[in-house]
């Protein structure tokens, strides 16, 4: 009856740190959309489109732009196919969520920035037509805190894939 117990306990302890796994992505999740969509709603509410604020002039402004584009404003005004691809990749995230999640931290984690990331510029094609961004280095392209997520979160999968060897 010891090794029952043993394994009954194990067993437990593993579907604990599955839902503590969960729990973790779906708060971050929710913390990369809620402020991305917050901040954005914020430059919408005290700024015009085209508008710039220096913060640490002259290397970094808040500038608000309407991006009718994908990043750095290639495949301008195709919104049927930002649209189509993100919902194509949030399936495919849901669909291979727990095999993701069994992948190991940086890809787990990694697969839920950037579908954060995405959700969140997608809800600003609904919504809007464009995506807002604001950070503005004068060296780039202006971007938000979704296309942030999205990078950083690329970047971790593709280090656990290339550099780490790690297999989804």
């Amino acid at each position: 009856e010891g090794k029952e117990s043993c394994r009954r306990q194990a067993e437990r302890g593993g579907r604990l740190r599955a839902m503590s796994g969960r729990v973790k992505a779906a708060f971050s999740f929710l913390v990369i959309l809620l402020l991305d969509q917050l901040v954005k709603y914020y430059v919408e509410l005290t700024m015009l489109p085209g508008e710039s604020i220096p913060v640490a002039a002259p290397f970094f402004h808040i500038t608000f732009v309407l991006n009718p584009g994908a990043a750095f404003g290639i495949f301008r005004d195709q919104q049927w196919l930002f649209l189509a691809t993100a919902i194509v990749f949030s399936a495919a995230f849901i669909a291979f969520y727990e095999r993701l999640r069994r992948s190991g931290s940086l890809i787990h984690y990694g697969s839920v920035a950037l579908a954060a990331g995405a959700v969140s510029n997608l809800i600003d094609r609904i919504r809007l037509g464009h995506v807002v961004d604001f950070f503005d280095f004068r060296i780039w392209p202006v971007f938000n805190i979704a296309d942030i997520a999205i990078v950083l979160g690329t970047a971790a999968v593709l280090w656990a894939l290339f550099v780490q060897k790690r297999e989804i």
